[in-house]
Formats: structure tokens, sequence, C-alpha cells
């Protein structure tokens, strides 16, 4: 396995720093606190190299509230100056390095890898296996331990002074086990810690159709009694190697449907999963009803089409546009994601 030993100096380039900053800032020049970042740009991005350097960098207190979409979960924020251009800084460096080692079939928060991909594997995985065990992990976010993150980024990351910002970050929130949902690098940081899972079932199991989106997995096989025993296998391997126990673990035949990433696939063709589509519904509506026509509305009905432009679910379109009719927002709907009315 390939490591990396000599990254400081390219983490803490002025160059990558600058980049950072102009990541951490995108599509929010208008908000308080990026203006009041942008006057003192070039002071701020100094003082936060010198801190890095001289290891006196401390994440600063987390802001936290909590979601109940699609469950309930606690979210945790964190300023722009100087926690968010410090995480674009080290993905602008560590990502690449941690991309390279994912296997194919793993989709979250991967830039290039989405919805649409993985949908598409699961539909050729689905119409080649008769059965398919799906998995996810208890409370994945808040279960990562600690003291096996840091292990598991320091198979790859030989870098001291790059290991010890690491450190900070994923001891920032305090106690033995989490990773804060709301930090870019937590999203990295939680396809990594399942990398070790991902590389146990394509190298260990030697598995061939397995796809993973976050803590949700399935296994595609023709003989269900091998499917259960891949399940016991890996059962152990997550508690024994990343201190994690299932929330699920069920075989299923295929062609009853395969419930993945908000759709029910099916062999010849996808739905929208029913709480997706409530909550689609309930959000578009609720903007349409509103007038609600800003910059974040805007982009949750961009969201909200690209969700149902994959899928079979014409009626479901209809049904929102009439009703978007109902408030008066018909011609607004149509004009800008007419797929929605058509």
């Amino acid at each position: 396995m390939k490591t990396y030993k000599h990254l400081w100096e390219k983490f803490i380039s002025p160059e990558n720093f600058d980049l950072a900053a102009r990541k951490a800032i995108r599509s929010k020049k208008s908000k308080r606190s990026v203006k009041k970042f942008l006057a003192h740009r070039e002071e701020y991005l100094e003082k936060l190299r010198h801190d890095l350097i001289m290891g006196t960098y401390k994440t600063s207190p987390y802001k936290t509230f909590t979601i109940f979409e699609p469950k309930k979960r606690i979210i945790y924020k964190l300023p722009l100056y100087p926690d968010h251009v410090l995480h674009h800084a080290l993905i602008n460096i560590l990502g690449p390095i941690w991309r390279n080692s994912f296997i194919n079939d793993s989709y979250a928060c991967i830039p290039g890898r989405g919805l649409l991909g993985a949908s598409q594997r699961t539909m050729r995985f689905m119409k080649r296996n008769k059965y398919v065990l799906q998995c996810d992990i208890r409370k994945f976010f808040p279960s990562i331990n600690h003291t096996v993150m840091m292990d598991v980024l320091q198979h790859k990351i030989h870098d001291r002074r790059l290991l010890r910002v690491l450190d900070e970050i994923v001891w920032s929130v305090g106690g033995d086990t989490n990773l804060p949902i709301g930090n870019l690098t937590s999203q990295w940081m939680g396809n990594v810690y399942l990398n070790e899972l991902d590389h146990f079932v394509k190298e260990k199991l030697r598995w061939r159709d397995y796809i993973r989106y976050c803590d949700d997995f399935c296994l595609y096989g023709n003989d269900k009694s091998e499917l259960h025993r891949a399940a016991k296998e890996i059962e152990n391997f997550i508690h024994e190697k990343l201190n994690m126990v299932f929330s699920k673990a069920v075989v299923r035949r295929t062609r009853d449907g395969v419930s993945f990433i908000g759709y029910r696939h099916f062999k010849d063709f996808i739905l929208i999963r029913k709480k997706t589509s409530f909550r689609l519904k309930k959000r578009i509506l609720n903007i349409a009803k509103h007038h609600d026509f800003n910059s974040k509305s805007i982009g949750q009905l961009a969201a909200a089409f690209g969700w149902t432009k994959w899928c079979n679910c014409y009626h479901y379109k209809q049904d929102i546009y009439r009703q978007s009719i109902k408030y008066g927002a018909g011609a607004f709907m149509k004009k800008n994601f007419i797929d929605l009315g058509n």
C-alpha cells in the first residue's frame, strides 16, 4: 500500500490556502461572515498558517442544531474562519489521495460519483442476481471511534505534522466517539473509515457485486446461504475492527424491489421511496405556497428536479405541478423546472 510522507509543505503553502478560501466562500459572498473575512482576507490566512506552523491551532467551539428529516440528527456548525478554510485546505491535499484508495462502487460524497451512478449500478446488480443482503450501521457518524479513526488515517498518511492537525479535528468534539455531521472533513473521513469495510468485502470475502453509499451497503448474489454467511463475517469485522454494529442486515429477493439511496429499484423501473416522495413534495409545495423563490429555495427545487429526473414518477410530478398552480406558482415551476409539470 502506498503511503505519503512529505505533504506538509504542499499543505501549508499560501497557494493552497488561497484556493481553500475561494472554495470556502463559493456562493456565500452575501453572508456577513464572508464579508468580514474578505475585508481581512490576507491577514486572516497568514494568521491561520502561522497558528498551524506553530502548532497552536484549535478548533472553534461548535454550534449545534437538530434536524428531523430524513431522521433525527444533530448537526454541528463551525465558523467560516478559521475552520472551514482549514478543512478545505486539508481536502485539497488529502482528497485525491483518499479517493485513489476508494473502490469503484463507493459513492457517497465523492466528486463525480452521485445518486445517478449508484442507482444505475444497483440496477445492473439486480438484473444478474436473485438476492440482496442490505445492511446499514447503527448511528454511523456518532459511533465513529476517534482512536480507530486516527489509526485508519495513519495507514496512508505518514506526515507527522499533518497528522497532528487531523488529530485535533477528530478529537475536537470531545469524548471517545463521534465525527461531527456538518464538517467537510467528516464526509471524507467517514468514507475513509468504511473504506476498511469495502476492502474487506472485495479482497477478503472476494465479493463481486457490492455497493456502498455512506453507511448503507448491499451485497448481491444468487446463493441465499452465502449472503447470510457474508453478513455474519461483516458483522464480526465491523465490531472487532471498527467498533460498530448493524442496525439492519436482511436478505431479500431482488424481484421484490430494493430500497436504496432514496429510490425503490425494480428490475425494469425505478420509483421514489414513499418517505422520500413525501419529504420532497412537502418541501416543494411549501416553497410554492409562500412564493419563497430565493437562492436557497431555488437550490432545493433543483435538488428535487434531480431526484425526479431519473425515476418513473410522471403522475407524482403532475400532482406537484397541479398543486403549485393552486398557490399561484405554476408558471414559475414550469419556467424553471418544466420536468415537474410535463
